[in-house]
């Protein structure tokens, strides 16, 4: 799973050649929540299926955060390298051990844990200022995506609680079905650009949107149930450094020194972090 969430980042960054952000956001959603429902209707999941007057608020507060933080992150892609995107998106692990020490009863924030997360910020800080020349990156698209990410580990967090009493199907489909409509209005009316039906959007959308808002999410909600947030980040550890070297493979990004030591600090951040 970390290596398909690796090169999502790489997906995204080819997609947006033929499609504007926001545009393949509900493209991308509406294709995981028809997924998502088939996959609940074949499981018998989907029998008897309601929603609850009490579980309307948390679903749609998760929706609200799932469709800011996809939002923040196409935007802020587009803006970006694949490269850098991926190494700074793949911070949120980081942030999920800072959040939970606050947010969920138990996981403390060790010295050791702390020194991770100084080690994981300490590289991007290093990305931020020593790697400005790498072809495709920018400070603001880097900014978003940084934010993008403290949304993510929020969104985990929120998840780890919401899935101990709420349906997993119910959860996966308030995403999809929050941010389909709200990416459908803000794209028809602040990207005129045309979209090109091309073979690499199809793909970048079956990557998107089957196999990560698919198969990874129903993954991640499995995991979240029974592991603490904190505890997962350890299996992430090789997501930056998988999406870097995707990024140089298939996008063609430089492979340059500031960003090999901001993607390695990152993971080791990670490994400390989640001890």
């Amino acid at each position: 799973m970390s290596l398909f969430w690796g090169g999502n980042t790489v997906a995204i960054k080819l997609g947006l050649l033929d499609a504007p952000p926001l545009r393949l956001a509900w493209m991308r959603f509406l294709l995981s929540g028809l997924l998502i429902a088939l996959w609940g209707w074949s499981t018998g999941r989907m029998a008897g299926f309601a929603i609850a007057r009490h579980e309307w608020w948390p679903l749609s507060v998760l929706g609200v955060i799932f469709t800011a933080q996809i939002g923040l992150m196409n935007v802020g892609t587009s803006l970006t390298s694949a490269a850098h995107g991926s190494v700074v998106l793949n911070l949120y692990a980081v942030h999920t051990v800072v959040l939970a020490h606050f947010l969920i009863p138990g996981d403390r924030l060790t010295p050791r844990r702390l020194a991770g997360a100084l080690v994981a910020y300490g590289g991007i800080v290093l990305l931020f200022a020593g790697d400005r020349g790498s072809a495709g990156a920018s400070l603001l698209g880097d900014a978003l995506v940084f934010a993008s990410a403290f949304l993510l580990a929020e969104r985990q967090v929120y998840l780890a609680r919401a899935v101990q009493r709420l349906d997993p199907v119910k959860l996966l489909l308030a995403q999809a079905t929050v941010a389909t409509p709200l990416f459908l209005v803000l794209s028809a009316g602040l990207e005129p650009e045309p979209t090109r039906w091309t073979l690499r959007l199809g793909l970048s959308l079956a990557y998107q949107g089957a196999l990560i808002a698919g198969f990874c999410f129903v993954i991640n909600l499995w995991l979240l149930r029974r592991y603490r947030p904190s505890a997962l980040a350890a299996l992430f550890l090789t997501q930056p450094i998988f999406g870097v070297f995707v990024a140089t493979l298939v996008a063609g990004d430089p492979l340059t020194v500031q960003l090999l030591v901001a993607c390695l600090a990152v993971a080791a951040g990670l490994g400390l972090s989640s001890r």
